[in-house]
């Protein structure tokens, strides 16, 4: 649920797109490995197993830069804040040029289409990215973008808002196109795409991960990520993506299981999808939650959840696992928050969540590599448990200090949440918690909260009764990698972290 404003200077040094452009002697550290032995905590062991084992165990492998030629879908009823709801299906073809579909719906089942936007265009894959680790940068330009109604109500509500951003005169009918905005033509100077807040800066960042499953090399499943869109939705064309949306599935991969693909794929500009109707699912937050995958978040965060809700008290506990690649395989430090929340009221912003109040009372980090420890050790006065006293994979309560200055967390805190129930393909519950602002502030007023949803959790144990303590020193052993620390290393942290501070004032 919670990922704190952590400060610049912390951000800029943890994050792998800064390091690895500095000569290697500077950033080697020792990093603890993620293999705690649970003890007598062995039935988490399935909770732990899984976020050891992302995306199922499945092999990755990532080309950069990729080749996105072939046809893209979603896998489900998408959802950007404002709110809206969405499926995408995209064509890239080997001469660089793409012909887009956007599908817009009045629900979150994706079950009454709206409009369709038909966007077309060249996309150029260029560099690896500077911003995100594993991402590479593209260039795009637009060619057309075009737009059909499905409906008298849609197109009504669409001739409003398009008279009012570009004086448009025409009327819109249901099933006809029309050209919001086209290269070369004489209306060019006029703008239609801008009154639905539409962009594609999500061109600007890519990244294509091929799975195998193990077992079986021949099977493969191909995914491509595009840029993340801006929270805001005034800010959307000024946006450079700084993570992903939710992936789009290759059609000559995809699972036989996933319905969603299928149906997606055949669809057309004037033939929109309609996903199959299902009732809402009622929200149960007990259990155990954890990442189906590395997670990437705006600010170069890489990072694994797992959420821990009890059932017979309104307590949950958040584990924050947080790495320096995009496969999380290189751990930085992790965070350990305890606290409780409010009962659940559904939420008349978006159709299908549920609404909470959720407050962090507790809290422990446990620097994973010599840099992480470094900086927390650089901190004057006891703002970040004490000082000076900071250890590779020795994990501290910061607590009594109130949180932890360094990372930018005070305690207690309290965050609006938005929260959703799913299924994915194979029948599993999923639970979505709501997305982060692009900005990095926190959703700490009730007008904050999020109108999208973050990459969902997997259910790996289905009820947890008793608060046994978050993260018990002694409960976790880590095994650590060997590495050396150098003068040079601590010096050039802190270089850069008072030439930070002073370019904050």
């Amino acid at each position: 649920m919670f990922l704190w404003c952590y400060t610049a200077a912390v951000l800029v040094l943890l994050s792998a797109g800064w390091c690895e452009r500095l000569p290697s002697r500077l950033v080697s550290s020792s990093p603890v490995r993620l293999e705690k032995s649970f003890g007598r905590h062995s039935r988490l062991h399935q909770c732990h197993y899984m976020l050891k084992h992302l995306q199922d165990g499945d092999q990755i492998t990532v080309h950069m830069p990729p080749d996105i030629a072939g046809h893209w879908v979603s896998d489900s009823c998408e959802v950007r804040s404002g709110p809206e709801f969405l499926t995408r299906s995209y064509h890239f073809y080997n001469n660089h040029t793409f012909q887009a579909l956007q599908f817009y719906y009045q629900d979150n089942h994706c079950t009454q289409p709206s409009y369709t936007l038909l966007i077309e265009g060249s996309v150029h894959p260029r560099q690896a990215s500077w911003v995100v680790r594993g991402g590479t940068e593209a260039d795009f330009q637009l060619s057309r973008v075009l737009l059909v109604s499905h409906s008298p109500a849609a197109a009504e509500e669409l001739q409003v808002k398009l008279e009012q951003s570009c004086g448009l005169m025409k009327r819109l009918d249901p099933g006809l196109s029309y050209e919001l905005w086209a290269d070369g033509s004489k209306h060019s100077s006029r703008d239609c795409a801008r009154g639905l807040d539409f962009s594609m800066q999500e061109l600007q960042l890519l990244r294509m991960e091929r799975r195998h499953r193990h077992g079986d090399p021949a099977t493969n499943a191909e995914e491509l990520f595009l840029g993340d869109v801006h929270t805001e939705r005034a800010q959307r064309r000024l946006h450079k993506p700084s993570g992903y949306q939710p992936p789009l599935q290759s059609v000559k991969t995809y699972d036989v299981s996933c319905v969603t693909c299928q149906i997606v794929s055949e669809a057309d500009l004037y033939n929109p999808p309609v996903l199959p109707s299902q009732n809402e699912r009622p929200l149960h937050l007990y259990g155990n939650w954890v990442s189906r995958r590395c997670e990437v978040r705006p600010g170069v965060l890489f990072l694994t959840r797992h959420f821990v809700f009890y059932e017979d008290s309104n307590i949950w506990e958040g584990h924050y696992y947080h790495f320096s690649d995009p496969v999380c395989r290189h751990p930085t430090f992790s965070i350990s928050a305890k606290g409780h929340y409010s009962q659940g009221v559904p939420s008349t912003a978006v159709m299908g969540g549920t609404e909470f109040t959720f407050t962090v009372t507790h809290m422990k980090v446990t620097p994973m590599d010599m840099a992480t420890a470094s900086i927390l050790n650089v901190f004057s006065g006891d703002k970040c448990g004490k000082q000076g006293s900071w250890k590779l994979g020795v994990q501290q309560d910061v607590t009594p200090t109130l949180g932890c200055a360094a990372l930018g967390i005070r305690l207690p805190h309290t965050e609006y949440e938005l929260f959703r129930m799913g299924r994915d393909s194979a029948g599993r519950s999923l639970l979505f918690n709501g997305q982060r602002p692009t900005n990095g502030s926190s959703p700490d007023q009730p007008y904050k909260r999020a109108t999208s949803y973050q990459p969902p959790l997997i259910r790996c144990i289905s009820s947890q009764k008793g608060s046994t303590g978050i993260g018990k020193e002694g409960d976790h052993h880590f095994r650590l990698g060997n590495g050396y620390k150098t003068l040079d290393q601590h010096l050039i942290f802190i270089i850069v972290l008072v030439k930070l501070v002073f370019w904050s004032i």
